[in-house]
């Protein structure tokens, strides 16, 4: 490794003025001195606006503080980084932020200075171990965000139980996706955050099912720690812009999707249109399973009739639900009731 890292240090060395001319850079296995890392991205690279890193850090449980208000920076992806925490001081140009798989239990990101900041992706599968953290103090300081991904990979949630604490943050917010939701874990919490974000217009619902997983979880004693939210006392909501709701691996057997879906048409007056959908990526490990196990969610509903059907039972005694357009999309079609 130490060989490797003065090859690329003697090519830059050779060739100076290729750092200074970078607007896109990707960097793997890497574990920066204390120091090179600002000096390299920012010093150097001064018309850097795309910057990926997988795998690099300062050295385990360190903490990388950005702090470069002249950097031209407008998208920043982070993935298995053993960072234990990245500290956005000032990137004035900063528009889009993915963080995937970080390896401590405390919050990964925050933020000082990011008045640009309008997309977050935070994807994580979390070990039971992990206690959480608050996803309103992690976005203190970011809160001209208008769309945030959150996917747990079907692991246990790592952001704590909050809905109010949330309004400010999330004061901006059109699009929220909650993806990689354990299949059987409730839906309903989720509405938490929605009612923390009125401004939302499209609320985007993935459910986590892969039997290809199940054996490895099994191996390893893993027990899916279902959310401990309250679901209690949700109010319909004059104020909600929702105008989409979107769930994927939607499977009318379990009743919470079912449930769930009801509930939010039930609130949401400016919901015009409802996408029940299959995954449009099935998984190659889960087909090249010799022997496929029953899915705990049932089949995605592919008939005519068993769509007819589930879309009257959502709409039943449902108030002003009527006008709202109900869609399957599966990978062979698309049927609008």
């Amino acid at each position: 490794m130490l060989r490797k890292a003065r090859d690329v240090d003697g090519f830059f060395s050779a060739y100076p003025n290729i750092l200074p001319c970078l607007t896109r850079l990707q960097l793997y296995n890497l574990r920066f001195a204390e120091g090179d890392i600002h000096n390299i991205i920012f010093d150097c690279c001064k018309q850097l606006q795309h910057l990926s890193l997988e795998h690099c850090d300062v050295g385990d449980c360190s903490v990388w503080q950005v702090d470069a208000p002249n950097s031209v920076l407008g998208v920043l992806e982070v993935r298995y980084s053993y960072l234990r925490r990245l500290e956005v001081l000032c990137l004035p140009k900063l528009e889009l932020l993915s963080w995937e798989a970080w390896m401590h239990s405390e919050a990964p990101l925050h933020f000082g200075s990011v008045p640009s900041l309008k997309e977050l992706f935070l994807v994580c599968g979390a070990d039971l171990e992990l206690s959480g953290f608050s996803l309103s103090q992690l976005l203190d300081g970011a809160t001209k965000i208008h769309t945030l991904t959150l996917n747990f990979q079907g692991e246990k949630l790592w952001i704590l139980p909050e809905s109010k604490q949330l309004r400010t943050a999330f004061s901006k917010l059109r699009k929220l996706s909650i993806h990689g939701i354990y299949v059987e874990f409730d839906l309903l919490w989720t509405i938490n955050l929605l009612e923390a974000a009125p401004s939302v217009e499209i609320f985007d619902i993935e459910v986590f099912e892969h039997p290809c997983l199940v054996l490895n979880w099994e191996r390893v004693v893993i027990q899916r720690v279902k959310p401990s939210w309250k679901v209690a006392g949700f109010t319909s909501c004059n104020k909600w812009q929702l105008r989409e709701l979107h769930v994927t691996n939607f499977s009318p057997l379990m009743e919470q999707h079912m449930l769930f879906v009801r509930e939010v048409m039930d609130r949401a007056p400016n919901l015009k249109t409802v996408v029940l959908k299959e995954d449009d990526e099935p998984c190659k490990d889960c087909e090249a399973m010799d022997a496929l196990p029953t899915l705990v969610g049932g089949l995605f509903p592919r008939t005519k009739n068993e769509q007819e059907t589930i879309a009257q039972q959502l709409r039943d005694n449902m108030v002003g639900s009527s006008s709202v357009k109900i869609i399957f999309k599966s990978i062979a079609s698309i049927v609008v009731f």
